[in-house]
């Protein structure tokens, strides 16, 4: 087979790595060509053209129309294959990076390209800003996503089976094996602290370590906005003398710190498709903390073992300024929810409020910093109110208490490194090739459906959704 993959850049990251781990599975089976909006980083050793119309826009960027986009896309390709090529491999084409891209997707089919959609991120999905709040996405082509609720969420959105294909990520293991160091006495969040890091709740966790231990954070957000609330708790740590190490990988090499962690966590709220479940298995770490289930649900059901994980940490209501609570979250999903073209009454907030707040508790994950913050202060300065919260979660009393449970890990490390394998991938990717080359499809997605279902109010976080208006 003849692929194209197409993306706005090849930059360093996740995408990206991604698309190296593509062409390292099949190029023993297939001919490739990897167009970019960007000349690649100098370690991109796969034959590439870059059209600068793809990239992403940039202030002042004087551009070609969509038409002749899609025709110097067409010309890259038919400079290699005369013939032109299977497919055309496009990765994350639903978020608005580039205002036009959807035009020349469009421009593309028109010409009877095939086009695969490879969707790793949606817009819908707490990002508003990179919203295509005025463009249909395309239609009649086939997608892939990287998890099962992505997929079910697709399907429930006006998208058919035979043009639907779940390929989730293959996992590069730790090539680490863990040890005991002396003096190094820390539990390891390997994480980009952005906000959706939930990054007050992995320092809530650690006021629960039995044995001393040090949290320690890998590495510093890059963004001005997740700045911010980062400088935050790193601020809250100072003032309240906490074990925090904030950007732990400038002071340790990352494999030292794998090695040599006692366990590792995640508290994170939302994930594409979840590594940190995975990777930490790989170098005979035990991972703890915060289930996601709907994207854990794809793990347990290849056979891992992740009962051991929490889905939420209740705290009693009276900890936080209730009203002011109710006001933000109230107006950060209606504004959201605007942005999206989205309804919602005031009986399904209410509703839904209700939902949260049962037993007059509220999981600490759907507060913003503020909130998190003063549930802190209560527990650090009130012992009664502390075992209260161990009493509401007693998993808190032995967070850490099967990091030594040698058979999960084991297990746990078999399952991953047989099931997300390279050799796993290139099946499920040459199979989904075939039916991309097989199978004529003709369906679209419902957008306003598509948001409804990322938008679910029961579960609505303040740390995940922006709300500049309070």
């Amino acid at each position: 087979m003849k692929i194209a993959f197409l993306h706005y850049h090849l930059k360093p990251g996740g995408v990206t790595t991604v698309i190296k781990q593509q062409i390292a599975a099949v190029k023993d089976d297939c001919e490739i060509l990897v167009i970019s909006g960007e000349t690649p980083e100098d370690d991109f050793h796969f034959k590439t053209a870059v059209i600068p119309e793809i990239g992403y826009d940039q202030l002042g960027m004087t551009r070609e129309t969509p038409k002749k986009t899609a025709q110097k896309i067409l010309t890259a390709i038919s400079d290699l294959w005369p013939a032109g090529c299977d497919i055309l491999h496009v990765h994350n084409p639903l978020l608005a990076k580039n205002l036009l891209f959807l035009d020349i997707l469009s421009a593309l089919s028109q010409n009877n390209i095939r086009l695969l959609l490879q969707i790793h991120d949606f817009a819908e999905d707490g990002r508003p800003g990179v919203y295509y709040a005025d463009a249909l996405y395309p239609s009649n082509c086939h997608f892939c996503v990287i998890n099962s609720r992505d997929l079910n969420i697709l399907l429930k959105s006006g998208l058919q089976s035979p043009g639907l294909h779940l390929l989730p990520n293959m996992v590069t293991p730790f090539q680490i094996e863990p040890e005991k160091q002396p003096g190094m006495n820390f539990v390891l969040y390997p994480v980009r602290a952005i906000r959706r890091k939930n990054i007050g709740e992995a320092i809530l966790l650690s006021l629960f370590f039995r044995n001393h231990e040090t949290l320690a954070i890998t590495r510093a957000p890059n963004s001005p906005y997740d700045w911010k609330h980062y400088t935050f708790w790193k601020r809250f740590s100072a003032e309240n003398k906490l074990s925090v190490l904030f950007e732990a990988s400038n002071i340790y090499a990352f494999t030292d710190l794998v090695k040599y962690a006692k366990s590792m966590i995640t508290t994170s709220i939302s994930e594409g498709f979840g590594f940190s479940y995975l990777e930490p298995w790989t170098a005979g770490q035990m991972v703890s903390g915060r289930c996601i289930p709907d994207i854990c649900f794809d793990f347990t059901q290849k056979g891992m073992l992740l009962d051991h994980l929490y889905h939420k940490i209740d705290i009693p209501l009276d900890a936080i300024d209730l009203d002011l609570f109710y006001k933000k979250w109230k107006s950060c999903i209606l504004d959201n929810a605007l942005q999206f073209g989205v309804f919602f009454s005031n009986d399904e907030i209410s509703r839904a409020y209700e939902i949260m707040t049962a037993g007059h508790h509220i999981d600490f994950a759907i507060l913003d910093e503020s909130f998190q913050k003063q549930v802190m202060i209560k527990i650090l300065s009130d012992k009664n109110f502390k075992d209260q919260v161990i009493r509401l979660n007693p998993f808190l009393s032995s967070l850490l208490g099967t990091m030594d449970n040698k058979e999960t890990i084991r297990h746990n490390r078999f399952i991953v490194e047989t099931e997300f394998s390279q050799a796993a991938y290139r099946n499920q990717l040459l199979s989904a090739w075939q039916k991309v080359i097989h199978t004529p499809v003709n369906h679209w997605i419902d957008k306003q459906i598509l948001a409804k279902e990322f938008l679910t109010l029961e579960n609505f976080s303040l740390l995940k959704w922006v709300n500049e208006h309070v």
